[in-house]
């Protein structure tokens, strides 16, 4: 029931991050019903993850010849019809396989790109970048940050499953540590440094929550893990550590503190509002410079300077502007029938959350 929708990208944890948040909120109930009546095919129930090789990927995206030449044969199957109704990719080598779906499609699937493209943007239907990589046209939403969407089954179950935490009422931090890019060093230096302010912070009477992600040094989860156990303080790195906090985490925080290099990360504890003090890391980048920039400018940050405060602000919710635009797209393509009122005489009517 409804359109079809393949969700794409290069395998990056942090790019298919963002394809799956514009899907999960595309599939919230109030949205789905008005697209519902699309009747799609190709349906797929997993994404599709595209690996090209060299000597493409040493080019441009925007002149690989014959771009299907790039993946591993049993990646190719892929490009044959039916074609499906929405197609939401995410990273620079998955945009040459946008534009040759919509080529291919003859213009049917409505082709989202998340992320610059570094291509001819008349190649997309819609473009899906942050604020920071100052792109403009038509065709392209600016996002403060990423888009990140968390559903109201998925709160609503991590909530249940750490109830407990609701009985630690005020002071609660979620500590929320990156890692190693292209930009930004986690060094030795930085964690004794954070390792001091956390120690502190916990003597005043705040209570921590410390969680890693996949890019986080080693060693800086192995000293994180024993401050945790000197300091009493919640901690998180992965499965051997028990179910998955993350969401619950946030949920029944009072405040964030997240490491500088990553735009999900920012944007995830951005989504449910919390007051985010950003961590310096080893390194800049101008475009990082511009998101925390539109990330302070907007409320949701400040940069940590020893001490954590709560200020309010309005959730950021770019997900849910990105999936409005893609409906707005996909009924303008595919009217709504209509439909006839009880009291005319008809035997339905629209939902009043339509």
């Amino acid at each position: 029931m409804g359109p079809s929708v393949w969700a794409v990208s290069d395998g990056r944890a942090g790019n298919a991050a963002q394809v799956r948040a514009i899907i999960q909120a595309l599939g919230s109930t109030s949205r789905w019903m008005k697209i519902a009546h699309i009747q799609g095919e190709g349906h797929r129930e997993r994404p599709i993850v595209l690996t090209p090789r060299a000597p493409w990927t040493w080019l441009p995206g925007a002149r690989w010849p014959m771009e299907r030449l790039a993946l591993p044969p049993e990646q190719r199957t892929i490009f044959q019809p039916p074609w499906p109704d929405v197609w939401i990719a995410a990273g620079r080598r998955s945009a040459p396989f946008t534009a040759a779906i919509r080529q291919l499609s003859g213009g049917k699937t409505l082709t989202v790109q998340v992320l610059d493209p570094k291509s001819d943007r008349g190649d997309f239907d819609l473009i899906v970048v942050p604020e920071h990589d100052e792109l403009e046209g038509p065709n392209v939403i600016r996002t403060v940050g990423a888009p990140s969407y968390f559903a109201p089954d998925d709160i609503e179950d991590a909530g249940q499953a750490f109830a407990d935490l609701a009985d630690e009422n005020g002071k609660s931090a979620i500590i929320i540590l990156g890692g190693a890019s292209k930009t930004h060093t986690f060094s030795d230096a930085v964690a004794d440094r954070l390792a001091q302010d956390l120690k502190r912070l916990s003597g005043q009477g705040w209570r921590l929550r410390i969680t890693t992600s996949r890019r986080t040094p080693i060693p800086v989860i192995a000293k994180m893990r024993a401050l945790a156990g000197e300091i009493g303080a919640r901690f998180w790195a992965g499965p051997d550590d028990g179910q998955n906090p993350y969401l619950a985490w946030m949920l029944y925080s009072d405040v964030a503190m997240v490491t500088e290099d990553s735009a999900n990360m920012l944007s995830d504890a951005a989504f449910h509002g919390l007051p985010i003090h950003m961590v310096r890391l080893e390194g800049s980048n101008p475009k990082f410079d511009r998101l925390h920039d539109s990330l302070i400018k907007r409320g949701c940050a400040r940069w940590f300077e020893g001490t954590l405060e709560q200020w309010p602000y309005e959730p950021l919710r770019e997900a849910d502007r990105v999936a409005d635009e893609i409906v707005r797209r996909l009924v303008a393509r595919h009217p709504q029938p209509a439909m006839k009122n009880l009291k005319d005489g008809g035997g339905v009517v629209a939902p009043d959350w339509l």
